[in-house]
């Protein structure tokens, strides 16, 4: 499974902000998008955004923070994965008469990119409709992942209250391209209903703004394409109790998939899973509340020895085995007194 002989290729390579270079790779379904951060030789983390997102937009806001930067860039080298026609660079409309990938073909793509780079087993980090892919991924490819930390994720077929609100969208976007209302729609999916609903008393913040604007940037049918894919998804739940890798959930507390996180974490090894609650918070915890993030990871990267640079004398050079630890550490009680098996909320009261 997942083995993509010689097809997959990459056809460009662009050099992008901040010393990564963004590859465009063609897969057995279709073309994808990887921007890499960091030294090769390093473990690899993957991550995949939201709707309508791609790195620079879902998970900037994480890597911007100095504690995290120093956590994961010391750590791992990053794999951004975008989904098809939502890279950063100037993103080209998908051609009309290529087929609408599913959510396994997605899946698919992100172990030929895997095989494209020379990966082995990698960290997974991905929110809301990217962690569905990932954890697709990891059900389909349980030896490539190491791991999954997952924000705000989806794992089963849609309410039909979200299926409505997806069809809305798509209509919008197919007839109207990304007019206001679909960009209230997402900011109101990304973000907590205090930070998008802008007035005198509680003005639009920041990340909502520079979100809004980000969004005007978007192909629109790119988009649909996206929205379509994820609105036919199935469900994961049976698949969920053959994984193996440990797991670290985070979703906020106004996420519209609040319920989907605390379904996924029942469903899952309580040895080896946890659930954070970040009050105040939508579903992009990576983008609106980041450092509630920060000493969980911190707690769940320990258990596969990893740490800050100022603990350890050199960058870690082999690939991530958390079996090479004590048995303990692998307990959710081992990560500390900010993960439990189901739920902890992060006060984030200044």
């Amino acid at each position: 499974m997942g083995d993509s002989g010689g097809s997959v290729v990459s056809v460009d390579v662009e050099r992008i902000s901040f010393g990564g270079k963004e590859h465009h790779i063609q897969t057995n379904h279709g073309s994808v998008s990887v921007a890499v951060y960091g030294d090769h030789d390093k473990p690899a983390l993957v991550t995949y955004p939201d709707i309508a997102l791609n790195h620079m937009s879902c998970f900037q806001g994480l890597l911007f923070c100095p504690e995290a930067s120093s956590l994961l860039l010391h750590n791992f080298c990053i794999y951004h994965i975008s989904p098809p026609g939502h890279e950063q660079l100037g993103a080209a409309p998908v051609s009309p008469s290529s087929p609408v990938a599913s959510v396994d073909e997605l899946a698919d793509q992100v172990s030929d990119v895997l095989d494209f780079f020379g990966l082995g087993p990698v960290m997974c980090l991905g929110v809301t409709a990217g962690a569905y892919i990932l954890t697709l991924f990891a059900t389909k490819y349980r030896e490539r992942v190491l791991g999954l930390i997952l924000v705000s994720p989806l794992c089963r077929t849609p309410s039909w209250t979200e299926w409505f609100h997806n069809k809305v969208m798509s209509n919008l976007l197919y007839y109207y391209g990304m007019c206001n209302m679909v960009k209230d729609c997402l900011l109101q999916r990304y973000f907590s209903k205090v930070g998008v609903q802008g007035c005198s008393a509680v003005p639009e913040s920041d990340i909502v703004q520079a979100s809004r604007s980000f969004l005007d940037q978007r192909q629109s049918m790119n988009v649909w394409r996206f929205i379509h894919t994820i609105n036919e998804r199935h469900d994961l739940t049976e698949s969920l109790k053959e994984l193996q890798c440990r797991t670290l959930i985070f979703v906020g507390q106004n996420s519209q998939f609040h319920a989907e996180a605390v379904h996924m974490t029942s469903k899952l090894d309580e040895r080896y899973s946890a659930l954070i609650e970040v009050q105040g918070c939508g579903s992009v915890v990576t983008e609106e509340q980041p450092h509630a993030m920060l000493m969980p990871l911190e707690y769940f990267l320990m258990g596969y020895g990893l740490y800050r640079p100022s603990q350890i004398s050199c960058s870690p050079r082999s690939p991530l085995n958390p079996f090479c630890i004590s048995p303990e550490l692998l307990s959710p009680e081992s990560m500390g007194v900010k993960l439990k098996p189901i739920k902890t909320r992060a006060n984030l009261e200044v």
